[in-house]
């Protein structure tokens, strides 16, 4: 049988973008057994994919070298007898585990000049492959092989018994449409609809009929209170109470979301939910949300996208001028498949 050991990006949403690729190797190789060594706040996350048999929790820091901990660790992957390894991180450090692991095939982009530690070393083609999910996807194929297109859709499917837990972990019990509204970005600022946009569509959805959910991490709530005071509804703010598996569950059952370039608009994309998706400093040209009830929204001005955390520029135009009116407009051709769902007039 074969055995493959994914070492996965540090983000959310990357993890999700990386799926189509974990579906290649399945079909590839229907057999094979897929291992993730995973930061552990992605668990979540990838116990949620059935392509993935194992995650493996990836103790390193961001920026950590820790390489005799590191050693540490391939040594005691050895046993695993692995066949192939597959690095997405960039990073020289990603990828000594699987050299310290003695992985017989390991696979990734040159990146931070991995020559060595990576024995099946690709030139990335950023023309060629313009998308991140195309570029996780490439590396399932041989080096001289071809991405197979359309690409598969990251897709997410959430139990009656997950769902069913974390309403009653929370108390809810939804009696009417819900929006859920993501408004943080693990990234940085730039790329954050502002507070008082997020609150005046949370008036405008609530005059219509829904209850407005805010989902995020810890470091969201502060943010999150803020529109529930400035919009003067009674919008609840989960912000901090939810870890990423109640999230994916109640993302599910959202008749609209309005999420920010996060990774929270990649589940809710893989939950195929209708959604408004707001890109500022970040680009819908490489990390678009992959579902056809996505709408994706941006203001294109000059200096958008620019990628970077905080506005080089202090106007922040590229979120500013992204009124609640343009975003109310999407909304209004977004089709809500549920019976029960409302569609703003």
């Amino acid at each position: 049988m074969q055995k493959i050991l994914i070492v996965a990006p540090s983000w959310v949403g990357d993890c999700m973008l990386m799926q189509p690729m974990l579906m290649r190797l399945k079909q590839r190789h229907p057999s094979c057994q897929i291992d993730v060594l995973a930061p552990p706040w992605t668990a979540g996350l990838l116990h949620a994919m059935p392509e993935v048999s194992r995650v493996i929790t990836n103790p390193f820091p961001h920026g950590a070298l820790q390489l005799s901990a590191r050693y540490r660790l391939g040594k005691q992957l050895r046993a695993a007898q692995y066949n192939q390894a597959v690095v997405l991180p960039n990073s020289l450090k990603s990828a000594l585990v699987p050299f310290f692991a003695r992985i017989a095939i390991r696979t990734g982009f040159v990146g931070e000049s991995r020559y060595g530690l990576l024995n099946d070393a690709r030139k990335l083609d950023k023309t060629k492959l313009p998308l991140m999910v195309e570029r996780f996807a490439q590396l399932a194929e041989m080096a001289d092989g071809e991405i197979p297109r359309p690409l598969l859709n990251p897709k997410l499917n959430v139990s009656e018994a997950q769902l069913s837990e974390s309403l009653n972990k929370l108390n809810l019990t939804p009696n009417q449409p819900v929006a859920v509204f993501c408004p943080g970005a693990e990234y940085g600022p730039a790329k954050r609809w502002p507070v008082e946009y997020f609150a005046e569509l949370a008036q405008r959805l609530h005059s219509e009929g829904y209850a407005v959910w805010l989902i995020g991490s810890n470091k969201d709530r502060e943010q999150a209170e803020q529109i529930v005071a400035l919009s003067n509804t009674e919008c609840l703010n989960l912000c901090g109470h939810t870890d990423l598996s109640d999230a994916i569950a109640l993302l599910s059952i959202a008749q609209l979301v309005v999420s920010n370039d996060s990774g929270l608009m990649h589940l809710a994309a893989a939950l195929d939910r209708p959604m408004v998706a707001l890109f500022g400093s970040s680009s819908p040209q490489f990390t678009p949300p992959l579902s056809s009830k996505a709408q994706v929204i941006q203001h294109n001005i000059e200096c958008s996208p620019c990628f970077k955390r905080e506005c080089p520029l202090g106007h922040f135009n590229c979120m500013m001028q992204l009124t609640p009116d343009l975003v109310w407009k999407k909304i209004t051709l977004i089709e809500t498949k549920d019976d029960h769902a409302t569609k703003p007039a």
